[in-house]
């Protein structure tokens, strides 16, 4: 009797090559001040949190794995990191958020700035993100949908 063949693990993809240092502090610096605008965002309604948040987590995964390990075990940052990473997941609590936020900013442009056409320009670029927004999913594929009483 012949010995049942083994399949052998695949070995891991070569790392890829480091980023030059140029551009590993741009992108540092990039993660930064991206952090900086989102929690700068948290208390100007106007200014968006979450993008800024994003994006400084893509830079600081190919710039910095400290900061992106900060960022992913941040309490309020790191479970909206990690579920983004894991399948574009915004849970709908973040959502209403969104849109609550969104929707104050816009009655205040439409009082405050002068140019009408700017506040219409302003609000339909956040009527864009929404239409986006709600159309991401709310939970993963494989969690349990509980059933409908």
């Amino acid at each position: 009797m012949s010995e049942p063949s083994r399949r052998q693990p695949a070995l891991p993809a070569e790392p890829a090559a480091p980023l030059p240092l140029v551009t590993r502090w741009t992108l540092l610096v990039l993660a930064l001040l991206s952090l900086a605008l989102g929690v700068i965002g948290i208390f100007v309604p106007v200014l968006p949190t979450v993008p800024f948040v994003l994006l400084s987590a893509w830079a600081a995964a190919r710039s910095s794995p400290r900061l992106l390990a900060w960022l992913e075990s941040h309490t309020s940052f790191g479970p909206m990191l990690v579920e983004w990473r894991r399948g574009g997941v915004v849970r709908r609590r973040a959502k209403w958020a969104a849109t609550a936020v969104m929707g104050v900013s816009a009655a205040i442009m439409l009082v405050v700035v002068q140019h009408r056409w700017v506040a219409v320009l302003a609000i339909g670029c956040m009527a864009g993100v929404l239409a986006w927004l709600w159309r991401r999913p709310e939970q993963f594929s494989d969690e349990a949908v509980p059933p409908e009483t």
